[in-house]
């Protein structure tokens, strides 16, 4: 395993107890230059995870908690007239940062959540006319509650599709709970951590993920499963094109956090659920979980004949 990818794990270990998996999705995201979406209970350490990747990766940080009276201005920006000067001068929103938590994001109305979507697309944002470019690197990650809770509006397909990853952190573990118990606090642990990458060698490493090397029988693989998300009755559609791209890049990046040079067909089933659980909607009794239905499915497309 990669030497810079194995501090990068130690030390969100301090802050982040028992939870390697959800972490190595989180790096394979912002290695694949993708979004991430968390979603989880309140408390579970959404907001710890995204503050602790921005230290660790040595990234400008802003933290927006959406709210239902939030404006898009609030976070994009906003032109305040100067009387002195007689002209209209522009005031940088917290979407001008490297990394950028919207937390909750769910509890804003559609029009306010809306206001990201050209940020998360093209790296840049339309305001009073003009287009202004955002920092580079630029992540959006997004904590959201669950959609049964008050107070919350549900991130339409088009938004959804934004993110190239989900993941939930789920309870912690006995041990980690136990830790907590006893007084260790992972937000104090945030101030400790250090960067490890510059962003020159954070801009190496995803020139690495792109350059994973993906054989025929991989594309072939991939394609069918993509090709069973279509033609299947179990959802309503299946994966787009970009979801697609958003598997391959998601499988080279864990690849490369594994070791490899290489992608294979368990890179894609590592990160499978996390990439197209919000993008598949199931029908009939399986509408509750429409990636773990294509899960099920995986081995029969392995073993089918090229």
């Amino acid at each position: 395993m990669n030497k810079t990818v194995l501090q990068l794990q130690k030390a969100m270990g301090y802050i982040l107890f028992d939870k390697p998996k959800q972490v190595n999705l989180a790096l394979a995201c912002l290695f694949a230059q993708g979004h991430l979406l968390i979603e989880d209970l309140p408390g579970m350490g959404k907001t710890t995870l995204a503050h602790g990747l921005a230290k660790v990766l040595g990234l400008t940080y802003d933290r927006v908690q959406f709210t239902s009276d939030m404006l898009p201005s609030d976070i994009l920006g906003v032109s305040v007239f100067d009387q002195t000067q007689h002209v209209f001068t522009f005031h940088e929103g917290p979407v001008f940062s490297q990394l950028l938590l919207a937390d909750e994001i769910n509890r804003a109305t559609p029009k306010t959540q809306s206001a990201l979507l050209e940020a998360m697309e093209e790296k840049q944002v339309s305001i009073d006319g003009k287009t202004r470019a955002l920092p580079s690197p630029f992540f959006v990650i997004a904590t959201q509650n669950p959609q049964s809770q008050i107070g919350t509006f549900a991130l339409p397909e088009s938004q959804l599709d934004r993110f190239l990853l989900r993941v939930s952190l789920g309870y912690p573990s006995k041990q980690a709970e136990q830790q907590l118990f006893r007084g260790l606090n992972p937000r104090a642990n945030i101030k400790k951590l250090k960067p490890i990458v510059s962003l020159k060698e954070l801009s190496e490493i995803q020139a690495q993920v792109q350059a994973i090397e993906v054989s025929d029988h991989f594309l072939d693989y991939l394609y069918r499963l993509v090709d069973f998300s279509r033609t299947t009755d179990q959802f309503t559609y299946g994966i787009s094109p970009r979801g697609a791209l958003a598997l391959l890049a998601s499988a080279k990046a864990w690849a490369f956090i594994v070791g490899r040079k290489y992608a294979t067909p368990e890179d894609i089933q590592a990160v499978l659920e996390s990439v197209v659980g919000h993008r598949l909607h199931a029908t009939g009794s399986e509408a509750t979980n429409a990636s773990a239905y294509l899960m099920q499915h995986v081995n029969v497309i392995s073993q089918e004949p090229l």
